[in-house]
């Protein structure tokens, strides 16, 4: 068996963890990050350019929630950091374990392709090429801005919402009329932001459907602190956290706010402290979806119209894998932005390529890859071994269904997972893994 040497795409917090696992476990690697800093998405004015970053962002996942296992984030942090606490909290952990010194900076990877006789051969931003045995994906998916192709033309400024990075900048808005687009987390905390009354004008938010907006705490304490652990059957679990939600929030209507058309928790929660009380507050004014631009004029699905100067995109993203060459379906996602993968990691029947945290994890997406990692080692040194390709597929169809079977359609949610029981289960799919493994080195 030829020892493995192992790319690395990204240093960002799926890509410093799963090399701190490499590194326990002895695999070989080389790590490359396009920026000058490791934090990926948490490092703010990244020069990579792929940072959504905003200046008054605070995460929306408490600390005790985010933290990697092995390293607890220092005691004085708050329930909800500032994306400067992130950013130094990575930079700590890297420098703790040793990994800074393997991680070739200001380097990105241009193209990856399938070496014939396995392996990949990775094309680096300087020019060489290099091979390697097997290839890891953690280039994140918060960096690719999807905007819609509204008709018309817009006379204001038109901005995705991973542009912005504050009320001045890159567009100045103080006394401006602004429309913010979705009512996700970002929308939420930048409508909020904005529409204080000594800065826009005017604020709307323009929604395609109404949405449950959850609170950050629960009686005192972070609202994730408390959620149902994953060992109570999930259909209970989720009739009451529903229940909880409608006692806590009330109807929606009665903030001014459209009446969502599904439950509570059938989208990727909209989390916010503020939200709620500028809308009732008169602050900020939802409006219909956007059918079309004409000047200033944003006019409405509804048949109504409001006057702008600045539009807001906060529409998402589209997940992204440029070192891929395009004629390589497998491996890009398809028209409707689904991207199944056995345990969010291995793409059926494509050997030696790996995608460390690769989902929209609720409540949180910074230490999925830690856990993923501990599959990698293990398949990586042999001690875990993959069942079949066709058994793959049918376990990723139905990991898929259970995850999924709670939200709308959306392409927001193809990659959704819930934490608590997606480890839970790949504890056990490790634990299966590795009596395959020793299985097969008996019968030799």
């Amino acid at each position: 068996m030829t020892s493995p040497h192992v790319c690395i795409i990204g240093a960002g917090c799926s890509g410093i963890t799963t090399a701190k696992r490499l590194k326990e476990f002895g695999v070989s690697y080389d790590q490359f990050e396009l920026s000058d800093e490791v934090g990926g998405n948490w490092y703010f004015r990244n020069p990579n350019g792929r940072s959504a970053v905003y200046e008054s962002l605070h995460i929306d996942t408490s600390t005790r929630r985010l933290e990697f296992e092995d390293f607890p984030a220092p005691a004085d942090y708050p329930d909800f950091p500032h994306h400067t606490l992130i950013h130094d909290y990575f930079k700590a952990y890297v420098d703790h374990f040793g990994l800074r010194d393997a991680i070739t900076f200001s380097t990105g990877v241009d193209r990856a392709a399938r070496a014939d006789g396995g392996g990949w051969d990775v094309t680096l931003s300087t020019g060489e090429t290099r091979r390697y045995t097997d290839l890891v994906v953690a280039n994140g998916h918060h960096w690719k801005p999807r905007l819609p192709d509204w008709p018309g033309e817009f006379a204001g400024e038109l901005i995705h919402s991973h542009a912005y990075v504050n009320p001045f900048e890159p567009v100045e808005m103080r006394g401006k009329r602004v429309v913010v687009v979705g009512m996700g987390n970002s929308a939420m905390d930048l409508a909020s932001e904005l529409s204080f009354p000594w800065m826009a004008s005017k604020l709307h938010v323009s929604a395609r459907r109404g949405v449950w907006v959850l609170p950050k705490y629960r009686n005192g304490v972070a609202a994730d602190k408390v959620m149902a652990p994953p060992d109570i059957p999930k259909e209970v679990a989720l009739a009451a956290s529903r229940a909880l939600i409608r006692d806590l929030v009330g109807s929606m209507s009665g903030y001014g706010l459209p009446e969502p058309d599904h439950e509570p928790l059938a989208a990727h929660p909209s989390v916010s402290a503020d939200f709620l009380t500028k809308a009732g507050s008169g602050d900020i004014h939802v409006i219909a979806a956007i059918e079309r631009f004409d000047g200033h004029t944003v006019h409405l699905v509804d048949g109504t119209s409001v006057e702008a100067d600045v539009v807001v995109a906060a529409t998402g993203y589209d997940m992204g894998f440029p070192f891929f060459d395009d004629d390589e379906a497998d491996l890009h996602p398809d028209s409707d932005h689904r991207y199944p993968l056995f345990k969010r990691m291995v793409k059926p029947g494509v050997d030696h390529l790996f995608f460390l945290g690769l989902a929209q994890s609720s409540p949180t997406i910074v230490n999925l890859a830690e856990q993923q990692s501990k599959l990698l080692a293990r398949l990586l040194t042999g001690s875990y071994a993959l069942p079949p390709v066709d058994e793959q597929v049918r376990t990723t169809a139905a990991d898929e269904a259970f995850h999924l079977e709670q939200y709308y359609a959306s392409p927001r949610h193809t990659i959704q997972i819930d934490f608590g029981r997606y480890v839970v289960d790949l504890l056990a799919e490790i634990e299966a893994g590795e009596a395959r493994s020793a299985a097969a080195a008996a019968c030799v």
